[in-house]
Formats: C-alpha cells, structure tokens, sequence
C-alpha cells in the first residue's frame, strides 16, 4: 500500500529527531498462563545442535531449534509476539526453587516478559537487525560479583555491568540485601536505586503484579567484520559523545539496544522459605545460586522493513510497541506455543537440575 504524505512527513520527522533524543517501544507477547513459548535444554548460540546446556525459557517464533542458521527464523509459521512481522527468538534460563527442607528443586513459572526496544540518541543512524544476527550478554559461569550492584553500560568506564534483578516489594523500605554485603555471600546493592541490585535479593519479592525481576541490557553496536554467528565478537556497547549521545565505532552499525525484563512467579513460593535477611532458595537452571550469571540471548527474526518502520516512527513507550500506527504486517494475537526438542522433566518437583547442573555459589 501506497504511504500517505502525511505518513512520509511524519517518517521524516521522526528519522531526524531521533539521533538528537532517544525514543523507545516496549514489544509485549501473548503467552498463555504464565508460560513461554518453549522450554527446555536448547541454546542455538552458545551450545548449537546439542543438549549439553542448561534449560531456558524462550519467547517469539516456532522456527527455534537446537540449530538456527541465516535467516532461518523468518520462515516460522507462528510467534507470540505481538507484532506479526516479529518471528525473533529472545531467550533466559529457567529459575528454580530449591527447598529450604529437602533440597529438592522446582521450577519457577513465567509471569510475564517484555523486551524495550531503545533508540537512544546518537549519532549514528539507527538500522533494523540483519536476520539471523545473534546476539548474547552476560557470563554463565559467573559466580563472583561485578564491581557495582548498579548499571554500568559505559565502556570507557570499566567492566560493563547490565544484568540486575529486580524486587518490587509492599515495604518499600525493607533492604533487598544486607547492609554490609562485599558481593561475597549475598549480592550487592544498587547504589541509585533501593528495589535493584546485582545478585538474588534475600526478601520475598511481593509488590503487586510484580514478583521477582531479571533485568538484562544487551549491546547494540554490531561489527560486521565479524559477522551474525560470532556472538562473543559481533557485537559492543556504544560509547558515550561529549553531547549526550552514545555512537558505536565507525564501521559498526548501531542497531536498537534491546532490554530484557523478565517477571518470574516467586509469589507462589513465599511460604516455602523464611527469609532471613542473609540467604535465599532461588537457582538459576544452571546451578548459580548467586544471580550473577544471569543472562540472555536473541537472534533476529524481525522482517528488517517493519523493523526499521519501528524504529523511524514509532516512540509508543510504555503503552506498547502493538500501539504504533501503519506497521508492515499488522498485529498478531496468537500464543504460539511449540514443542521442545529436550524438554525439562515433567515432574512437580525433581532431586536434580535438568542436564545434572550442580548447585554452586554463595554457601556451597
């Protein structure tokens, strides 16, 4: 169809404001009863065409696999993202419970997942993914904890921290780690802000529709001398300019800065466990029980000219991605929801974390 004048206009607006002020659209999915679209021990990025990973939980499209080559996912036939041109797949570990009694592990159920699509200032031009890019962050094997319990995405400042948890809780007062905490036993702080940290808080998370929350930024400079698949080269964080804005190094193309965040639902277990200010039950699927080795992971789907669409028009916020005007392809209202090629144990509660993932971290 034929764009309106107006529509052009408004492109064009949009296309020139956007480097001198960050805009952004929050991409929402359907999923049913708390689920994602799959789960399971898959990881197409760090662990292709084999089960030796630990289980995730993963949004969008019905094309994942234990292998994802090109432009593979585009050819899915269904996603659960709310917008149909999305057929993207964003992935996490799985949370478990282990009980305080016996030890035994259950797995937390999704509560809800969303994922920021950031344009921030910059100057550069802001480019839709090439499909088939892959794109992680955060350390798996990570026990140790960063330098700040705070957001740190400046890479001329020292390791970038990006991955937090977040605890919304009914006593806005109560202190989400110990006071004394080094990170060594319990995690750490977020300095500018009392409900985040680095690491598990040791309270229940209760504030309302809002349990516990994993926060993940990811990189959105891409170098394409190192290509779609080199997922632990490809990709790096912008670099802060003296007006404002943050631009990546020349030759890199400046692609939307994606933020998970992921609402678990611990809610359900708070009677299993007594807080006691100090420990906590909860274990990521691949044995950390400190939090630290949180992580994410995404591989583009996206049909490149709604997502440039997006980018060049729509500053939805909060209200929705779903809500931005003339999107290529429209909106999709299915669940999507498909098998997993190694799937976790069916059982309400199990001795052993799928794939024998030991507990290991604070206490162990």
């Amino acid at each position: 169809m034929k764009a309106s004048t107006s529509y052009l206009l408004a492109a064009l607006v949009a296309g020139v404001s956007a480097k001198d002020q960050g805009t952004y659209a929050v991409l929402r999915f359907n999923n049913a009863g708390g689920q994602f679209s799959t789960e399971g021990r898959m990881d197409p990025i760090a662990s292709p065409g084999s089960d030796k990973t630990h289980s995730h939980g993963v949004m969008g499209g019905n094309n994942f696999d234990v292998t994802v080559e090109g432009d593979q996912l585009l050819g899915a036939s269904c996603t659960n993202a709310k917008i149909l041109n999305d057929k993207s797949n964003y992935w996490v570990p799985n949370l478990w419970f282990q009980s305080p009694v016996n030890g035994t592990f259950k797995k937390v159920p999704l509560f809800y997942m969303n994922v920021y699509y950031f344009f921030d200032a910059t100057n550069d031009e802001i480019k839709a993914f090439p499909p088939g890019i892959k794109i992680t962050h955060g350390d798996m094997d990570r026990r140790t904890p960063p330098a700040t319990g705070g957001l740190q995405l400046d890479p001329t400042k020292g390791e970038i921290q990006a991955v937090q948890w977040t605890c919304p809780t009914q006593d806005a007062n109560i202190p989400r780690y110990p006071a004394d905490s080094d990170g060594t036993k319990a995690g750490l702080p977020d300095p500018q802000n009392a409900g985040a940290g680095a690491g598990f808080p040791v309270v229940n998370c209760d504030g309302y529709a809002s349990p516990l929350r994993q926060d993940i930024h990811m990189p959105s400079c891409y170098n394409p001398e190192a290509g779609l698949n080199d997922y632990k080269n490809n990709m790096a964080f912008p670099t802060p300019t003296n007006d404002g804005k943050a631009d990546c190094p020349p030759g890199w193309v400046h692609v939307p800065h994606l933020f998970f965040e992921v609402y678990y639902d611990t809610l359900q277990f708070q009677n299993e466990w007594t807080p006691d200010g100090q420990t906590q039950p909860f274990v990521l699927s691949n044995g950390d029980r400190t939090g630290y080795s949180s992580h994410a992971d995404f591989i583009s789907g996206w049909d490149p000219d709604t997502l440039q669409r997006i980018i060049d028009t729509c500053n939805a916020g909060f209200i929705g991605m779903d809500t931005c005007p003339d999107i290529p392809g429209g909106l999709n209202t299915e669940i999507c929801q498909f098998p997993s090629k190694n799937p976790d144990p069916t059982e309400a509660w199990i001795p052993q974390l799928p794939g024998d993932y030991q507990v290991s971290g604070w206490g162990v």
